[in-house]
């Protein structure tokens, strides 16, 4: 049955700021990622933590090839109790802070029939680090090809946690949360509909009155962080008056961070990447090294879809790249894309990436330099939609190569 006049539809997406619990764990496992690849490039690290109150329990497997990365392994709790230091958990009346919580450390090494598919041979390519999916997403919507809500969402977050450590908004704490809905007409967003801002604070926030959160508060994250971030990213989508606002609609929000709810690493992965937008392969990102493809792949597949983008070949693009471990090559690559340029093929395009982009775990790890020690700030505000100089797979260098690959 054919459908008349425009096809309107919302789309929601969230974000967390470092301060919440999941991001705190995420940023500790990156934390340690980062602190032995400093020493051994090469190290094999799956790091995963905990965090709740007055406790951080870290477990996995890890294993170096040197005595500085050992010694970085053996001060994993000095490394924990300083990305909480940084985070802002510095006030032992939070219920969770960096001096006073217990470190507890279950890490051991890597099993042996994982590591023979992976580490590479005189005679054999280095292998996946394990079987999986991994999608990769990118669109016109922004100037960072990304889907308008989750960029406005991490963009609320980040300034958030800038107005805190900066003192602008002096009662804020670490903890918080936005969620950012948009209305599509035909596909394309017209206007912001609703903004959901939730941020831990202190008692100077509260009106004593209704023991809540003030109007006054309120109307100051209004002002100095949901306006700003609106008219830089999409100015003429801000009007106060018809946007929905819901700042802390429980009321007030006292109690937070790991105090308030546990946190693991891992279980923030649709904030980490397209906030619900296309698909996601379920695998998480912190704490791993680039050996597991379920990080290292993913990052390859947001640089082949925004690259894509970029070369105007399509306007939204989905892009599946599949392994088995201690296989190099990928077992499966599939793009799916609206706006397709004209007179290009989906299977020119495929053919084309396959031809461009490296693809095998090693090449992928040289290509988008992921041996270094960066882990740490993809742990907050998302891992896509950054154009920082240590972000490689947000580069749109490959635009070209692929228009020429592409004969357009």
């Amino acid at each position: 049955m054919k459908q008349c006049g425009p096809q309107r539809h919302l789309f929601t997406s969230e974000s967390v700021t470092k301060g919440h619990p999941d991001k705190v764990a995420d940023q500790i496992s990156d934390g340690i990622l980062d602190s032995l690849l400093k020493h051994d490039p090469h190290a094999r690290v799956a790091c995963e933590t905990l965090v709740t109150t007055g406790l951080v329990v870290l477990a996995g497997e890890v294993t170096v090839h040197n005595q500085k990365a050992e010694a970085a392994l053996l001060r994993a709790e000095d490394t924990a109790r300083e990305v909480i230091k940084s985070i802002g958990y510095d006030d032992p009346a939070t219920g969770f802070d960096y001096r006073s919580c217990a470190v507890l450390k279950t890490l051991h090494g890597q099993s042996q029939d994982i590591s023979q598919g992976v580490t590479a041979a005189a005679n054999k390519e280095q292998g996946a680090g394990d079987q999986g999916i991994m999608f990769g997403f990118a669109c016109n919507e922004t100037k960072e090809m990304m889907p308008l809500p989750i960029q406005i969402a991490h963009r609320l977050t980040a300034r958030l946690s800038k107005a805190r450590e900066e003192g602008l908004v002096k009662w804020l704490r670490p903890d918080g949360k936005s969620q950012v809905t948009v209305e599509y007409i035909n596909n394309h967003p017209q206007r912001i509909d609703t903004i959901v801002l939730s941020t831990q604070h202190t008692e100077k926030a509260v009106d004593p009155k209704t023991d809540n959160m003030s109007d006054a508060a309120k109307q100051e994250l209004v002002r100095k962080i949901i306006k700003p971030v609106v008219m830089d990213e999409c100015p003429g989508m801000w009007d106060e008056k018809k946007i929905k606002f819901y700042i802390n609609p429980t009321g007030r929000f006292l109690i937070g961070g790991p105090h308030g709810d546990s946190g693991l690493t891992g279980r923030k992965i649709i904030v980490d990447s397209y906030g619900g937008r296309g698909r996601h392969g379920g695998g998480a990102f912190s704490g791993k090294d680039p050996s597991k493809v379920d990080r290292s792949a993913t990052y390859m597949a947001r640089y082949i879809a925004k690259n894509i983008v970029a070369a105007k070949l399509a306007t939204v693009v989905e892009v599946q790249l599949s392994y088995a471990i201690g296989v190099a090559e990928p077992v499966s690559v599939l793009i799916n894309c609206d706006g397709l340029a004209e007179n290009v093929e989906t299977e020119t395009l495929v053919k084309a990436v396959r031809d461009v982009f490296p693809l095998k775990p090693r090449e992928i790890i040289d290509h988008l330099k992921l041996l270094r020690p960066i882990y740490q700030q993809t742990a907050h505000d998302g891992h896509f939609g950054r154009e920082l100089d240590t972000f490689a797979w947000e580069k749109t260098d490959m635009a070209a190569k692929l228009r020429k690959a592409c004969k357009v």
